[in-house]
């Protein structure tokens, strides 16, 4: 990872500048297709390619929701919006999230995940266990007054691989595993109302998938799609309206893939009781002495 550490960190740069446009970006009444379309352009714009599609999550929806192809849900009124975004440098990623709220009377969910992912970035340094992290999230959170969503975690990094078998867990754990030196991670916690349930379940299909089977499907059409999507994205998530000008019969074609269980779809999640969720994120390297934020 060591000869990795100069893309990853101007992976997070790059999030990072894009971090500070989205505010602007993201209105009450505004397209959420637009929202994702100028994240992912503005990751071009600098330089980095998305490491997964951009996601909006108004309200409940947690995580996963990107918009379909000719999307035309817009951004409600009063309402609670997370904006997850990543950025890949020859495949080492940066995953960050900001929230925008509309509604003042959840402004202290979004200032608990703020706090909870600060605190629990300045205990990382090599031999801390992730549960400690857990601890110091959820013991933030409960202070003001809200709920850690209990079945979302940070996660380990790799090359290409954006949930690479570590979880970060954001409540009070039994995890016997520590931050490593030269390991990438994403922290991440959410926070919901205390009469929440404080959990996610899957809610309606997405429009993320990923290659999950890399040999060469047996259909010419599906195999010029299949080449086109691991050349651009290898292992990493996309989503259809990346391509779907590239193949006059692209359902179809893109249909056979997903039969052929080349690709896997990621559901919505959203908060079981249907209650507000607010997010923070930002990714840490760490090494022998020291941890850089890569996407502050």
């Amino acid at each position: 990872m060591l000869e990795d550490v100069e893309s990853y960190v101007r992976a997070g740069r790059i999030a990072s500048s894009v971090r500070r446009i989205v505010k602007d970006i993201v209105r009450e009444g505004g397209s959420i297709l637009k929202i994702c379309e100028d994240v992912e352009n503005a990751i071009r714009s600098f330089g980095g390619e998305p490491a997964f599609p951009c996601n909006v999550g108004v309200n409940h929806v947690a995580a996963h929701y990107t918009s379909p192809i000719n999307d035309e849900n817009i951004i409600p009124l009063n309402s609670i919006v997370k904006v997850d975004f990543g950025v890949h440098i020859n495949g080492c990623i940066a995953d960050t999230a900001v929230t925008v709220n509309f509604n003042p009377e959840l402004d202290f969910l979004v200032k608990a995940a703020e706090e909870a992912l600060e605190k629990a970035i300045e205990s990382i340094k090599p031999g801390v266990r992730y549960s400690d992290i857990g601890s110091i999230i959820e013991d933030t959170v409960r202070r003001y007054g809200c709920k850690p969503i209990r079945n979302l975690c940070g996660h380990s990094m790799n090359k290409y691989q954006i949930h690479a078998g570590v979880s970060i867990p954001n409540v009070h754990s039994i995890n016997l595993g520590r931050f490593e030196p030269n390991g990438v991670y994403a922290i991440e916690p959410f926070t919901t109302v205390q009469n929440a349930d404080g959990e996610v379940i899957d809610g309606p299909p997405g429009n993320i998938y990923r290659l999950i089977k890399l040999k060469y499907p047996k259909e010419s059409s599906a195999r010029t799609l299949f080449e086109l999507v691991k050349s651009r994205c290898y292992t990493l998530p996309f989503t259809p309206r990346w391509f779907v000008n590239t193949f006059k019969n692209f359902d179809d074609v893109f249909k056979s893939l997903i039969k052929s269980k080349h690709i896997l779809s990621y559901p919505v999640l959203i908060e079981r009781s249907g209650m507000p969720i607010a997010q923070a994120e930002h990714t840490v390297v760490v090494s022998n002495g020291d941890v850089i934020i890569t996407t502050r």
